[in-house]
């Protein structure tokens, strides 16, 4: 008995050790950079991932529930209240009850891009104030607290405000998230991959959501979907608190203070390429809400047909994202076309959607859309890291932030305004205007043809902000530029350099004072 006990001691301390070995070297990897950037970049496409599987996948589950609890609350007030009264009235009180529904229905859905769309321009700030860790993890937070309210939820006002709250995280989380990304990856081909691949993930969760809500409301509850969903936004929040220790981490003390929102907002660059983003994104946005209606009423499809309808077009966005970091790897200059390439398939996608009469017709136009969306978004988000850079502060909360808005603009809108237009207009009219749109708009894009040519100015920390330098960071480069423009070095020597801060005359200083000087450039 002694003989097995101790060796069941030994066995547990050789485990032991070895789980010690193991912490050991994770905690080497994380102080390595480049492992540490690609770990942050697993935890910010998980954050992304979940955010737009929480978007979409109430939209098989939400209205099938809501349906539910209007029929039994109308059918207890109506037997309660009117017990003889005759069908014709029945017909009535029940389409008056959907029209009402229709319409909780659609403020449900853009309560979140409201939300979104009225806190971004705060957290954008804030997250250029304190970094970009602890807005994540606050962002994640608020997720979880979100999905767990989803999951209890009983009725519209508690769905409501869980839908709200997913609002303010996703404008913490995804704001950040995409702010870190373009942080920690600072050359340009390696940013413009990073960012490919966060957009890849954000796809998947959007098309991959209706499905898989659909398939696990139908066989295990309205509950099963967000407690999985909530779980898995526990365990990036937990390795986020592991990996960037967020509340230890006081370097955003020495680090520069970011350009104001606002100002970015009337460059004419950023602004340019913010309207891009809000137009590409208009016929997804408003063909998410109508677009099941259509197929029913035109193509008398299935209920399955319906769920996976945006699915075949996630194919089509990984590929057009992976065709857009190729060739903005090789041809970064050309971002711009790229940018307005997509806008034009995009037009065409969408003008083509009202002439499908099968599923199998529709795909088409659906997957040419979710390419053209690639396209755009795939060039033109690092671009807006690139113009920060370039022209402001490279500090990138407020300039995501801006596009956070871009994206909300449009998914605020969809829901409830796409309705209407299809019932005053017709859905025809909506997809020709959406497609009209985007065509209209490419053009713009021609004034980012000379961005890839601009290089950093030397004075722009200085007049964009009028205050005094904040932080040691801000007040060493200062002093640095003032010397360089006044031909001095770095280290205080009364010599010239050139624009790149290397000093010509470095291997000239044993040379006589009596000899010629030198010939400023």
């Amino acid at each position: 008995m002694a003989t097995k006990t101790s060796g069941l001691v030994k066995s547990a301390a050789v485990k032991l050790s070895e789980m010690g070995e193991r912490t050991k070297e994770l905690g080497t990897a994380m102080k390595d950079p480049h492992r540490q950037r690609r770990i942050i970049l697993v935890i910010v496409c998980v954050a992304l991932l979940l955010d737009n599987m929480l978007y979409m996948v109430i939209v098989p589950i939400i209205p099938d529930y809501l349906a539910e609890l209007e029929s039994e609350q109308s059918e207890h007030v109506h037997v309660v209240i009117h017990p003889n009264s005759s069908s014709a009235n029945s017909t009535s009180l029940d389409k008056s009850n959907k029209n009402n529904l229709d319409v909780q229905i659609g403020v449900l859905f853009a309560s979140k891009a409201i939300l979104q769309l009225l806190v971004s321009p705060l957290s954008g700030t804030f997250i250029d104030r304190v970094g970009y860790d602890i807005p994540l993890l606050i962002g994640l937070s608020v997720m979880f607290v979100s999905t767990c309210i989803f999951a209890i939820g009983e009725n519209y006002t508690t769905l409501f405000v869980a839908r709200s709250l997913q609002g303010l995280g996703s404008a913490f989380a995804d704001t950040s998230g995409i702010a870190m990304i373009a942080d920690k990856y600072t050359e340009e081909s390696e940013r413009s991959t990073a960012l490919g691949i966060a957009l890849a993930f954000i796809s998947f969760g959007s098309l991959v959501a209706p499905p898989f809500g659909g398939i696990l409301y139908e066989f295990a509850g309205k509950k099963v979907p967000f407690i999985v969903l909530a779980c898995i936004c526990l365990a990036d929040g937990v390795l986020l608190l592991t990996v960037i220790k967020p509340f230890s981490n006081r370097t955003r003390e020495n680090m520069p203070v970011g350009t104001p929102i606002y100002k970015l907002m009337v460059d004419p660059y950023i602004a340019v390429v913010a309207g891009a983003l809000t137009v590409c994104n208009i016929p997804l946005a408003f063909l998410e809400p109508t677009i099941a209606n259509y197929m029913e009423t035109t193509m008398h499809s299935t209920q399955w047909e319906m769920g996976l309808t945006w699915l075949p077009a996630f194919f089509p966005h990984v590929l057009g994202v992976y065709i857009t970091v190729k060739l903005g790897a090789k041809h970064p200059h050309l971002r711009w076309f790229y940018g307005a390439l997509g806008m034009v398939i995009i037009g065409a996608s969408s003008c083509t959607v009202p002439a499908c009469k099968t599923f199998g017709q529709l795909i088409a136009p659906l997957c040419g859309i979710c390419f053209g969306i690639a396209l755009v978004d795939t060039a033109l988000l690092p671009t807006l890291a690139f113009l920060v850079d370039v022209r402001h502060v490279s500090v990138y909360g407020s300039i995501y932030a801006i596009a956070d808005i871009s994206y909300s603009v449009a998914y605020a809108m969809g829901p409830i305004v796409a309705g209407q237009i299809v019932h005053n207009f017709g859905f025809v009219q909506l997809n020709l205007g959406m497609g009209l749109v985007n065509v209209l708009y490419a053009p713009a894009l021609l004034l980012l043809r000379n961005v890839c040519q601009m290089k950093p100015s030397d004075s722009e920390r200085d007049n964009l902000l009028d205050e005094a330098p904040q932080g040691l960071y801000d007040t060493i480069k200062m002093e640095e530029r003032r010397a360089k423009k006044k031909g001095y070095s770095s280290a205080g020597n009364c010599l010239a350099v050139d624009e790149n801060g290397f000093d010509k005359f470095r291997a000239q200083r044993s040379v006589s004072e009596e000899s010629s000087g030198p010939e400023y450039t």
